[in-house]
Parts: structure tokens; sequence; C-alpha cells
């Protein structure tokens, strides 16, 4: 009996490739008669090394290439970090399964073990990519200096140790699935500062009429993560935010209910307005548009609006 084959597309740098041999893994172990093959592409997030996410624009960042070649048929599937896929889809092109999430943290990477946001010395420096992180560490430390961090996690790890600075902070997926867990000085908890949307799960894209691929990608599907992330991803809508504004955002399905925690902060973190809210599972998207439009009353409108402007 033939095989049938898949071909999964994906970035090339390490921690993509690790997701991707994860999704083949397992796809593998789910479907018999399948195999899978990795295709790489490299996309204009990974070119583009010297300027920051927020300014180079994020419709589409690490994912369009990869898109790309999924309505073109030179792939089946495109494997993404939940975080960096955006909340609109190109047309024909569906999100069929979420796996199941890892811890959504962030980390602290220091010169020394233990060493957490607090207890950083004054007027430290802490490099980060993040208007996400960098906003919420300044509404904690506003003492604190940021410096712009781009590139892969090993990278970014490579670049602190040749540095000056006195920590960076990364997605504790990212360090973890790497199994460089031995730089974390400290896991930054989500009361102090909240993840990005979607952030330690990975989405499963492919083509609607991909009968092959939908079939078999739905076998490693995790809808308790999916719930979450779908109530995450309304809010960002909601909101219009991506790369350029700092929006935090956790949702957990617990037994009762779907419970989300939002926040919007300034570039400066000076101000931030955060509030949670709980809804029903059976409807992910109101949950994450009704605390959107609580976080706008709030005055969250103020900073979104004040942030779009300086884009411009």
């Amino acid at each position: 009996m033939m095989k049938n084959k898949l071909i999964i597309g994906s970035r090339g740098s390490e921690l993509a490739l690790w997701q991707s041999n994860f999704i083949k893994k397992e796809l593998e172990r789910r479907n018999k008669n399948l195999s899978v093959e990795i295709k790489i592409i490299n996309t204009k997030g990974d070119k583009i090394l010297d300027t920051s996410l927020s300014k180079i624009g994020d419709k589409g960042l690490f994912t369009k290439e990869l898109e790309n070649e999924l309505l073109n048929g030179t792939i089946d599937i495109a494997v993404h970090s939940l975080k960096d896929l955006q909340t609109e889809l190109p047309k024909g092109l569906v999100l069929v399964a979420v796996t199941k999430r890892h811890k959504v943290e962030d980390v602290l990477i220091a010169r020394k073990k233990g060493t957490t946001i607090k207890t950083l010395r004054e007027g430290a420096v802490v490099a980060t990519g993040s208007l996400r992180r960098s906003s919420q560490l300044l509404h904690h430390r506003p003492d604190i200096k940021t410096e712009e961090l781009r590139g892969n996690v090993p990278t970014r790890i490579k670049k602190f140790l040749e540095s000056n600075w006195d920590a960076i902070i990364l997605a504790r997926a990212g360090v973890e699935r790497l199994k460089l867990n031995k730089y974390i000085s400290s896991i930054i908890g989500v009361d102090e500062m909240l993840p990005a949307v979607g952030q330690g799960a990975l989405g499963i894209e492919v083509h609607k009429d991909n009968s092959l691929a939908l079939k078999a990608v739905k076998k490693i599907h995790d809808e308790k993560t999916f719930l979450a992330i779908t109530a995450e991803r309304s809010l960002l809508k909601s909101l219009e935010g991506g790369c350029q504004v700092p929006i935090g955002a956790y949702a957990q399905v617990k037994p009762g209910g779907l419970f989300l925690d939002a926040v919007v902060g300034s570039l400066d973190g000076s101000v931030t307005f955060r509030k949670k809210m709980k809804g029903s599972k059976n409807n992910p998207e109101k949950l994450g548009q009704q605390l959107a439009k609580q976080l706008l009353k709030a005055g969250a409108d103020f900073v979104l609006n004040d942030i779009y402007e300086r884009k411009k």
C-alpha cells in the first residue's frame, strides 16, 4: 500500500524546526500510512534582523511566505508559533488545529540564578524585542532601561552573554523546547507579566480544500487550548493589535467557565489597563470582544490611538 505524503512548511530557525519536527512525529504517530516531509521557507521576519518588529509592520511578518506556499499547493501544512499568526487569515486558509499549550510565562535570563524583575539592580539594562514585555517591565520598574533585541532564541542568548546587558526576557516555551533551561534565572509570573496572545501554543494552518491534510491534522487538535486562544485572538482582533502594540492576554478553561485576563499598556509602561472577565466556553469570541470593549471603555483606546498616531 502506498503511503500518503504531506509536506510541512517551516521557518528555518532551531525553534521553528523543533516545532515542525514535533508536529511531523505527532502526525505520523496518529495517522498510519502517512509520511511527512519538512520544507524550509524563509520569511520576511527572518531576513530583516536589524530593525525592530514594531517598525517593520507586522502583517504576516513570520507567516506570509508560508501562507503563499499553502495557497500555491507547494506545501500542505504550515506550522506557526500561534503568537506570530495574524488574526485575519488569507482567503482559503484555515487554522485547523492547535496543539496542547506549553507553559505560557516569560522568563528572565540574567547573570545570576534567582534574579527576578524585582531584584535587578537600579537602572539595569534589559533587552527585549517585544513592546508587550518592555511596557509591562517598565510598569513595574520605571528605572530600568530597555534595549532592542531580535533574532532566534539561541542567537538572543548568545547576544546577551556577549553583551553588558543585565538581563533579557524570552518566552519560557521557546527556551524550554530547545532545552536551554540552564540560562533561566527566574520565571516571570503571569500576575507580573501577561504573555502574548497564543504564546506557548502551535497553530496548524492548511488550505480548506486539502482533505488529506485536514483529516490528518485534526487528530492532533487540543480543544481546551483552542478555546483559550480563540478568546485571546478575539480580544486582539477587537483591539486591532499586533507586534506594534503592547497587549498581553491569557485565557484559561476552568470548571466554572472560560477566564480571560488582558492588559493594554503605554510604550513607557506609565499607563496600563488590566482587566479580567469570565465567559462561556461555548462562545470564546464573545468573551474576547467583551473584555476588549471594557478595556477600551476604561481608557485603553487613548493609549492605542496614541501609539497608532506615532506609527504614522
